[in-house]
């Protein structure tokens, strides 16, 4: 009921929560794709266009299944009616996995959507090297819900702290953004010097990127399976951690 509750939520808003950032990343898309498309040397083969798509589609989904549990949880913490939660049987683990997968519906919604408006680049131009079917469909899958699930985790956690929408807006603006942007959705880490390269590496949401962009053409900066085994290790942490605050009624319970 509570996982309904919070698709429902999303979905009957879906022209801000899923139309808008859809149209984000095609305006992005068109910017980059335009400007950098001659400039800019990615994999042997691949478009820095056709590079860019499964990027926009997974910073899409992160960010968006983050947005999703943490300005739910913070509503109902300042509206006040999450007292009526607190009076059902839930267990933490319901909370837990009500909001993180209604978290991964969004994200994942947002991400078709992002990936279906790019489809009319890809009809467009016959010498873009990029298919909608990904070369390696279930690394695509993997990544894309496992990275949604750790960031829905993350959102519920930063709900659960937050107290008012200004905090909740630094957690996103400064943490969220940054790390985002700064995962390789513009670029391959391989054009960077190599103290930048290093300094990527310690970004958790480069992994799911790259792990993302190896399931459509086979090819990434990191080897799949270290990014799969990094992003799920930061997974646990993260489910642990929200799992706990949920347990001791961290700022929800007097």
């Amino acid at each position: 009921a509570l996982f309904y509750k919070e698709v429902l939520r999303f979905w009957k808003v879906g022209f801000q929560t899923v139309g808008a950032p859809v149209l984000t990343s095609v305006l992005y898309l068109l910017i980059f794709g335009h400007v950098l498309e001659d400039h800019v040397k990615v994999y042997d083969g691949v478009s820095y266009t056709a590079f860019l798509i499964p990027g926009l589609v997974m910073m899409s989904v992160l960010q968006n299944a983050f947005a999703n549990s943490s300005s739910s949880m913070v509503q109902s913490k300042i509206m006040g009616n999450l007292v009526f939660l607190l009076l059902t049987p839930l267990s933490h683990w319901s909370w837990f996995f009500a909001y993180t997968l209604s978290a991964v519906v969004r994200g994942l919604a947002v991400g078709m959507g992002v990936l279906l408006a790019t489809a009319l680049f890809v009809w467009q131009s016959s010498a873009l090297n990029f298919s909608l079917l990904p070369q390696q469909p279930l690394w695509a899958l993997v990544f894309a819900f496992t990275g949604a699930a750790m960031l829905g985790a993350l959102g519920l956690i930063a709900g659960l702290w937050a107290e008012k929408f200004d905090q909740m807006a630094a957690f996103q603006n400064f943490i969220i953004m940054p790390m985002t942007f700064l995962s390789g959705v513009f670029y391959s880490i391989h054009s960077l010097p190599p103290f930048w390269q290093q300094v990527s590496h310690l970004n958790p949401f480069f992994y799911m990127i790259d792990g993302f962009r190896y399931g459509f053409f086979g090819v990434s900066d990191v080897s799949p399976w270290l990014s799969l085994s990094l992003v799920g290790g930061a997974f646990v942490l993260v489910a642990a951690l929200a799992l706990h605050l949920l347990r001791t009624g961290y700022k929800i319970r007097g």
